[in-house]
């Protein structure tokens, strides 16, 4: 039996002219052919989704990252991406507020079945049909079975045109407490899946009362400075890192919208406001597929309790609609949620994954736990599906794709069968 190699892909998409560049296709030949294989695969789906240009890079173990990129960060200025770019990772930032929570479990601070009024007194203004609030726990908003709402802040504009005025994402916890009182629960508590925004703003209110930190500080010091990740940052690039921030764009048909460049996420950094390069994302994904000489790891959290957020307890459905990245595995497959993972079993393999998706930007994070292999994709162009849209100053926030045209479930496919067991 050959020795298994732990690898890493990372894949980065963005708007860009149809070509590889050539240092590109000469380090794929170097290093792996999978990456000749995946190449015109990668280029073609792009294609087809109106998204242009792209990238692909890999890591082996610890080693270094070899990289293909192409394409364009910034479309009217033509800055290219390089693997210096950084892109909004959406609600990939909920599996870390998840770390976080189970950090604060392993210390003692919390039980995940602990009521999360206990922690959120603002809660008790919920109008739950059901019961006492306090039945739901930590444990019901890590795995979205709470029965809270999608949208973070229910609000609606009715003249896109003249709606500036208004927040990109609540900035203050204040405004979404000032709408719990017209919250409701929509189903009993633990009956079933629904994801969620909201409840992860909720947790990102636990992880701050109880350590006493803001979020992001709470992160920056408990998971992305131990793993090294130090072009990383939450919301507004530092002034070192502006100019490689990515732009995004809404597509309809053939037109192309840009969405707020640079953009802060508010009260809602708990559930979207992660963004960073390539480089330090495949730190995050090391840290994720393990390696047992590494202490720092085991510190930020033990293999263990990894385990447990990655295995399913409840199916990932929404009775009555379209199947999406979130919610399809690999030919129909069933996911199931864990505690701020996606679980998806096909091929005789367990996949662990998470989406993301946010004013325009959509990501994809996919580990193959036992063959120590992941993967992360971000596009900075979202196909909606929709009319052509009119000009309009408005962000919008948590734009998704079009469900049945998702390049995310192709790329998925292409990944878990031709690319992960070739690099094995």
């Amino acid at each position: 039996m050959p020795t298994k190699r732990p690898c890493i892909y990372i894949l980065i998409a963005g708007i860009a002219a149809v070509s590889f560049a050539a240092t590109g296709k000469s380090q794929a030949r170097k290093s792996n052919s999978s990456l000749i294989t995946f190449g015109p695969q990668f280029e073609s789906v792009l294609q087809q989704h109106g998204v242009v240009g792209g990238g692909f890079a890999l890591v082996r173990g610890q080693g270094p990252e070899q990289t293909i990129a192409f394409g364009e960060a910034r479309r009217e200025t033509h800055q290219r991406i390089d693997n210096a770019t950084s892109y909004n990772w959406a609600s990939i930032t909920k599996t870390m507020t998840a770390i976080a929570i189970l950090q604060l479990r392993d210390r003692g601070k919390l039980s995940l079945d602990d009521p999360a009024v206990r922690y959120v007194p603002e809660l008790r203004e919920v109008h739950d049909q059901f019961g006492s609030i306090d039945t739901i726990t930590i444990r019901h908003l890590l795995t979205h079975s709470a029965g809270f709402r999608n949208p973070t802040w229910p609000w609606d504009c009715d003249d896109t045109s003249n709606c500036d005025w208004q927040p990109f994402e609540p900035t203050r916890w204040s405004q979404v407490a000032a709408m719990l009182p017209y919250t409701h629960i929509a189903f009993a508590p633990g009956s079933r899946w629904s994801y969620s925004n909201l409840g992860y703003v909720f947790l990102g209110q636990i992880i701050e009362r109880i350590s006493g930190d803001d979020f992001e500080v709470y992160i920056d010091k408990n998971i992305l400075k131990p793993l090294g990740m130090n072009s990383t940052y939450f919301d507004v690039a530092p002034y070192f890192l502006e100019s490689h921030v990515s732009a995004s764009y809404l597509r309809a048909g053939t037109k192309l919208t840009p969405q707020p460049l640079n953009f802060d996420t508010g009260i809602t950094t708990s559930n979207s406001g992660l963004k960073a390069p390539i480089t330090d994302m495949a730190k995050y994904l090391r840290f994720l597929t393990g390696d047992p000489a590494n202490p720092l790891y085991e510190m930020v959290l033990k293999r263990s309790s990894l385990e447990e957020a990655w295995t399913g307890v409840l199916p990932a459905t929404e009775p009555g609609e379209a199947a999406t990245a979130y919610t399809s595995g690999p030919h129909g497959t069933q996911p199931k949620m864990g505690l701020g993972f996606f679980v998806v079993e096909t091929g005789g393999h367990r996949y662990i994954y998470h989406d993301g998706d946010q004013g325009g930007f959509s990501s994809e994070l996919l580990i193959d736990p036992a063959d120590q292999c992941a993967s992360i994709l971000a596009v900075n162009t979202t196909d909606t599906g929709a009319p052509p849209p009119t000009p309009e100053l408005h962000p919008q926030s948590n734009t998704e794709p079009d469900a049945k045209t998702d390049l995310r479930q192709t790329l998925r496919t292409i990944l878990i069968e031709q690319i992960f067991p070739s690099a094995n």
